[in-house]
């Protein structure tokens, strides 16, 4: 294996699937990144066997071949070297040689056949969305995503098809937030998903840099491959597309669809950050032990308040239209805080009961958050 390639090139395709690399690899390959050339492609494929990822790039190839190199040792070799492009060779000891500029480094690797096969995928469905959609979709309910290791089935993001709509779910048991859109015809046949929370934090990281994005998934797995739009600048360090497989998370989604509250008796709208700035500025105060913030609507006023034993009190208030009677409820802070800083609408619509319901927070798209409430003190 022979080829030359610019150091940014192959130091950004390093990067793009370090992520996938375990902290503490089950097997000693996994600890490693896939070095293949093939043509005048090169691709760079690491995996936890949970998640995989696999980034192309373009190079003079002067020689075809593959090895299994240390992964986070070669990423830091990469962004460390002074030559504007990177010459490497392998030989038949597997050990690569490195140069660029006057820098020359010899790393030894893995044979190649010893890196585990991305899946493949049988009787997958298969759906295109635009790159920008999924990663606002993703964004404005991940926060939500329970962090509970006993919670399994909550660790991730769920993919439920309905009629003509994707609808994309998380919640940790305490709050839920959820956003569709309609994708068309072709998909109430689609089996719902319940995708990881590392590999929904990957396509966050990783969508945005081009159109589209084609989902393939089972019930087992599934694949996104990620178009990268290139520039001229760019024409030498990607080919186009970065690739990311997954397992799903395997178990039966709560039914979302009961959290929803079916009837609100109060509806009020409400600007956006200065929502989310009230509560951040009055949860300073808030006791460390019962932490938070109660909110008191009545004659056209919303006030946020919180008290501590220990420091003291906070209160502020802002004007809205609302007339009828007054509700008390305290909710967590930052269960309010996470999707006001998200969201991009200028208002918010917040809907309400009383003190022993959940609040929801709704945008004139297709968004809501619902949020259990706490008990008054």
């Amino acid at each position: 294996m022979k080829f030359t390639i610019s150091r940014n090139a192959f130091s950004d395709g390093l990067q793009q699937v370090l992520h996938a690399v375990s902290l503490r690899p089950s097997l000693p390959i996994l600890s490693h990144v896939k070095l293949e050339v093939q043509g005048k492609d090169v691709s760079l494929t690491t995996t936890s066997l949970d998640l995989g990822i696999q980034c192309h790039l373009g190079a003079t190839v002067e020689a075809e071949g593959a090895i299994a190199l240390p992964m986070k040792k070669l990423a830091s070799i990469a962004k460390a070297l002074p030559g504007q492009e990177v010459s490497v060779e392998a030989n038949a000891k597997l050990q690569i040689t490195l140069r660029s500029g006057a820098s020359t480094f010899k790393i030894s690797g893995l044979d190649a056949g010893e890196f585990p096969k991305l899946p493949s995928f049988t009787d997958a469905h298969e759906l295109r969305l635009e790159q920008e959609d999924l990663r606002e979709m993703l964004r404005r309910v991940s926060y939500s995503q329970s962090h509970d290791e006993n919670r399994y089935l909550l660790n991730g993001v769920y993919f439920s098809f309905e009629g003509e709509d994707l609808n994309v779910v998380a919640t940790d048991g305490r709050r839920l937030s959820m956003v569709s859109r309609t994708i068309g015809e072709g998909i109430s046949s689609f089996p719902s998903i319940i995708v990881p929370a590392k590999t929904v934090a990957e396509l966050e990281r990783l969508l945005g840099h081009g159109k589209y994005v084609d989902l393939r998934f089972n019930e087992k797995q599934v694949s996104f491959d990620i178009a990268v739009d290139i520039s001229d600048e760019q024409a030498a360090t990607l080919r186009g597309k970065i690739g990311l497989i997954s397992k799903v998370v395997e178990g039966r989604y709560p039914n979302y669809r009961q959290v929803l509250p079916t009837l609100t008796a109060h509806r009020i709208r409400v600007e956006r950050e200065l929502l989310a700035e009230t509560v951040q500025r009055v949860a300073l105060m808030a006791s460390e032990k019962n932490y938070s913030v109660c909110l008191r609507i009545a004659d056209h006023t919303l006030e946020v308040s919180a008290k501590s034993s220990e420091y003291g009190e906070a209160q502020e208030g802002f004007a809205i239209q609302y007339d009828e009677a007054p509700v008390e409820i305290a909710f967590n802070p930052q269960f309010l805080v996470d999707p006001l800083r998200i969201l991009p609408d200028d208002d918010i619509f917040f809907e309400f009961k009383d003190e022993l319901s959940p609040g929801v927070m709704k945008t004139s798209g297709n968004f809501v958050c619902v949020v259990m409430p706490l008990r008054l003190r």
